[in-house]
């Protein structure tokens, strides 16, 4: 009898919290499939200064002892280009909450610290991640979010030599469960 009453219990809690989620206001005219909001995104650019180079874990710290300025492995970034695009392909309905996204980040450059500073737009590679998300109420949102390994580009995806330190990029391949929370308003 304890069981059926503690059973009730969380049901009616788990009721009651559906009930009190802030209400989506859909508008009678949206879409079902692909609202006129459904595609969202932003891009940046960033530029890192010499003697501050954006480090992809792809080099050992020390490669210009492998070479000097001749070195191998110059996977230091001068510049990043990245960004976030998110899909919500569902206007009505409880999976209006759905949401499909991906994070690129490319970087470009050829520095080694202490050694070799250039301005070199020369690709290094991509990181990448993507997943899903669900908004749950409030401005919470689940995510779940897969990170991909580093993927290089053009010459620089074969062995650079004993300061190379394979494509695992900063973190390596791993998956994260988590949760978002937006808060503010935006003024424009």
């Amino acid at each position: 009898m304890k069981r059926l009453l503690v059973i009730s219990l969380i049901i009616s809690a788990c009721v009651a919290i559906l009930h009190a989620q802030d209400v989506v206001k859909t508008p009678p005219d949206a879409r079902t499939f692909f609202p006129s909001d459904w595609f969202w995104g932003f891009a940046q650019f960033d530029l890192a200064p010499p003697h501050n180079e954006i480090d992809p874990n792809l080099c050992a710290g020390n490669a210009g002892s492998y070479g000097g300025v001749n070195a191998p492995c110059t996977l230091f970034a001068r510049y990043m280009l990245s960004g976030t695009l998110e899909v919500r392909p569902f206007g009505r309905g409880q999976l209006r909450r759905f949401m499909v996204f991906d994070e690129p980040s490319f970087l470009f450059g050829r520095n080694l610290p202490k050694t070799l500073y250039t301005w070199s737009m020369q690709p290094i590679g991509l990181e990448h991640a993507w997943g899903v998300s669900i908004f749950v109420a409030k401005g919470f949102e689940a995510r779940f979010t897969q990170h991909f390994l580093f993927d290089r580009f053009g010459e620089r995806g074969h062995n650079l030599g004993p300061a190379d330190l394979g494509t695992n990029g900063p973190w390596g391949r791993y998956n994260t469960i988590g949760v978002r929370k937006y808060f503010g308003t935006r003024r424009w």
